[in-house]
């Protein structure tokens, strides 16, 4: 049974978490809301996203203490040269001294990527984040900012139809952790034909199996995006069971390189 916690040296993510992509206004606020009441308490936004404000609020009108609710957010490539500056923006929308966890959202060439990194450092000296790390970057990326900063995390597309083992093999032995966005593949996962067969075999639906399918794989956390109470609640009822190694591998087996989300940037992928 896998804990609601991921752990990686002293750092404790919930590996349950919520994802905010094209979520804005009131609809926003009353998901993250939804979500938080349900049981949530890693709440993924981004500057892009243009949501902070609307998630900040749901959380500060949560009645749920700041300090047990673990906040990501993402500095999008154009905001690179000024990164502290976009940082401290991203905190006041999101009513907050600090976040959890501050990543680049894409990687952009080199030496703007590099510089950065840099300033992920300075982020991170002046309390503004507790953790950092990267979205969307190749291994080489992933190496070449480690070697600059301590990332702990890399954020990137997951789900049955595209393989990620290489990645998740190169954080793990680096002692960092996937966060994996899109994991039901904008909802394509529940008309898959073996996901419901598996699924079935559990008494569970296609999206809890796919979700526990990610988490059973180690240093790992996941971050769907549901807006009715029904789904929210769905997502986050996937500790009571574990997938057999045989199943395991016939969900492994449905992988390609099927990416389903556009490129918001100019990624370098493997």
């Amino acid at each position: 049974m896998l804990s609601e916690l991921l752990i990686k040296k002293s750092l404790k993510v919930p590996c349950m978490g919520f994802g905010t992509y094209k979520l804005t206004g009131r609809e926003c606020t009353k998901a993250v809301d939804d979500a938080l009441q349900a049981g949530y308490r890693h709440i993924d936004t981004a500057q892009f996203y243009n949501n902070e404000e609307e998630v900040g609020k749901a959380i500060n009108n949560s009645g749920i203490d700041r300090d047990k609710i673990f906040i990501t957010t993402k500095i999008f490539p154009t905001d690179f040269k000024r990164l502290i500056d976009a940082t401290e923006e991203s905190l006041r929308k999101l009513k907050s001294n600090h976040v959890d966890l501050l990543l680049l959202h894409w990687p952009s060439d080199a030496e703007s990527t590099r510089k950065a990194v840099e300033s992920l450092n300075e982020a991170l000296a002046k309390g503004y984040t507790k953790n950092i790390g990267v979205s969307n970057f190749n291994i080489e990326n992933v190496n070449d900012a480690a070697k600059r900063a301590p990332i702990v995390c890399n954020q990137v597309e997951y789900h049955p139809y595209i393989s990620q083992q290489k990645m998740l093999a190169f954080l793990k032995e680096n002692n960092m952790f996937m966060t994996a966005y899109s994991p039901l593949a904008k909802g394509r996962v529940t008309h898959n034909v073996v996901l419901k067969e598996v699924a079935a075999k559990y008494n569970k639906t296609i999206s809890q199996l796919v979700l526990r399918w990610l988490l059973q794989q180690g240093d790992m956390a996941v971050i769907p995006k549901a807006t009715s109470m029904e789904r929210i609640k769905e997502n986050l009822d996937v500790f009571d069971f574990g997938i057999s190694d045989k199943d395991m591998e016939v969900i492994s087996g449905l992988s390609g390189d099927n990416r389903i989300t556009n490129s918001i940037w100019s990624p370098v992928w493997d």
